[in-house]
């Protein structure tokens, strides 16, 4: 990247961390109970919701305790059911036009990010019916209230249940991109281990990873708080302690379902406040091209990065590695440092998270780090500053094909 481009890029990073303090953030309201939210409904004389999720949360009869506490409260509820993992713009407008037939007047998120990704975005074409999604990508261009969302996480990963960002996917260019307003952040925050047991093992440790990706680039990057910190490092610590057994025990270990849920909450709030890094650029990317589940991406690209970034991130990693109890206090910080990124590969590989990505096109390579580079630069104070070309030597080396090329060579 050219010296010009670099300093342009810290001059807006550390207008950002200056006014960090005084921006309107606000954490949503937690309840323990998916049936706590007929309540509050009552009390807020809201009388129909739009409920929000996927056919398979639904056909597992995971929304059903909230359905019937619903309906004996009076509350009717309509259902759009039909959210797509990296949801479309088309995916979207169906759940708008869900929401204005059945005159709602809240939205109830009830899934994964993907779910609360769809939500959200529903929730600003309420707002601004007329203009369309691409034109409020980017930061703070929303500028309006959406209705009251509370928002259910599925899975313990996303964080979506406490962050200002929507993303979504352009199904007419393959373009995945964020839009971020304060007005985004759900109101309510349902954190109900409950609703988490049934979550397959693959994707208790993808989205378990991915809430690991939010905490720790949120806590290399340069614009962190005490308070971003301290998330994210009492994030990590309960990903050390849980993510494993959560994997393993699957149903039967509520304490490690309810601590992940923790986890991915304070992660969500740390990346919120502090921001994410180059691997959300490149994974949003990915998944816009190719449909590559989003936490998969995250867990697989975050030790490449680790690497790359190199000693300028020891200090950041041996901190980390300390608080959570993963390497031990009197280590030097080389070694700590170490440790944290081996302790990350090791996790990856105990729950059959591959080092690598199947059906990348060396082709599409030059466009999508140019989309990762719009994203990230100038906004995302990442430790260190790649331009797009930096950026392409990731997405061969993440890829299949190349890792598949150099065992051949090596053989």
């Amino acid at each position: 990247m050219f010296i010009g481009a670099r300093i342009a890029c810290r001059v807006v990073q550390l207008g950002m961390r200056i006014a960090l303090p005084f921006l309107p953030y606000h954490d949503p309201e937690i309840l323990h109970a998916t049936t706590e939210i007929a309540k509050v409904c009552v009390k807020q004389s809201v009388r129909r919701v739009l409920l929000v999720t996927d056919t398979n949360i639904r056909s597992l009869g995971v929304t059903t305790p909230l359905e019937k506490a619903l309906k004996e409260q009076q509350v009717q509820v309509t259902v759009f059911d039909r959210v797509v993992p990296n949801p479309t713009i088309a995916c979207v407008e169906h759940a708008y036009q869900a929401y204005v037939l059945g005159n709602c007047q809240a939205l109830i998120a009830f899934g994964g990010g993907s779910v609360m990704d769809c939500a959200k975005a529903c929730g600003i074409w309420v707002a601004k019916p007329r203009i369309p999604l691409n034109r409020m990508k980017g930061i703070l261009k929303v500028h309006a209230r959406i209705p009251t969302l509370f928002a259910i996480p599925t899975t313990a990963g996303t964080g979506s249940e406490t962050t200002l960002a929507s993303v979504v996917v352009d199904e007419q260019t393959g373009h995945k991109y964020a839009i971020n307003d304060f007005c985004l952040i759900p109101r309510y925050a349902v954190l109900d281990p409950a609703v988490t047991r049934n979550l397959p093992p693959f994707a208790t440790a993808t989205t378990g990873m991915d809430a690991l990706t939010h905490a720790v680039e949120a806590y290399i990057g340069r614009s962190t708080t005490k308070g971003t910190r301290r998330d994210a490092e009492q994030a990590v610590k309960l990903i050390n302690r849980h993510l494993l057994s959560a994997f393993y025990n699957g149903p039967n270990d509520l304490q490690a379902r309810a601590g992940m849920l923790k986890a991915s909450h304070l992660a969500g709030r740390a990346f919120s406040r502090s921001y994410v890094g180059y691997v959300h650029a490149v994974a949003h990317s990915l998944g816009g091209a190719y449909g590559i589940p989003h936490g998969l991406a995250n867990a697989v690209l975050l030790p490449y990065f680790l690497e790359l970034y190199g000693r300028k991130i020891d200090k950041k990693l041996a901190r980390l590695a300390w608080k959570a109890g993963i390497s031990a206090p009197g280590d030097s910080t080389i070694h700590a440092a170490e440790t944290f990124r081996h302790w990350i590969r090791e996790m990856n590989r105990s729950m059959h998270i591959p080092s690598s990505l199947e059906g990348i096109r060396a082709q599409d390579i030059p466009r999508l780090a140019r989309y990762a580079d719009k994203e990230a630069n100038p906004l995302y104070p990442v430790p260190v500053l790649m331009d797009r070309r930096q950026l392409e030597t990731i997405y061969h080396q993440v890829s299949a094909k190349e890792e598949k090329r150099h065992d051949s060579a090596a053989d």
